[in-house]
């Protein structure tokens, strides 16, 4: 689980704080991601990597990155959903006035458990 941060910090940039560059940490792996880390290719080695394509500035996606890019959006959803998930549990999705991050990772990670427990039952 990690640590939680603002919201306008960029997730390229928080990857590159919490896993160096300099180390193999996806070797031999395959990589799902979003749009927001164009530059992951460029600065981790992998296995296998799905990014989407993003249009040409002034240009048109053509109809096989359509698809692609289709096909990539229906895995990454069984993640978002499950993000919207632990939201149900309004701590998460409420401004919350806790100074002490420890203390809402473990509020994040019981809403976590309540979550999974749903889902199995």
């Amino acid at each position: 689980m990690g640590r939680l941060v603002p919201g306008a910090m960029h997730d390229f940039t928080l990857l590159k704080q919490d896993f160096p560059p300099d180390k193999q940490w996806f070797n031999g792996l395959t990589v799902r991601l979003d749009s927001g880390f164009q530059d992951f290719g460029k600065t981790y080695a992998y296995e296998k990597l799905f990014l989407p394509t993003k249009k040409p500035r002034g240009g048109k996606l053509t109809k096989n990155n359509k698809f692609r890019n289709l096909q990539q959006a229906r895995k990454r959803v069984v993640v978002e959903h499950s993000i919207g998930g632990l939201k149900r549990y309004r701590i998460l999705s409420d401004r919350l006035r806790m100074h002490n991050l420890e203390q809402f990772d473990v509020a994040l990670e019981v809403c976590a458990g309540l979550w999974n427990f749903c889902l199995t039952h």
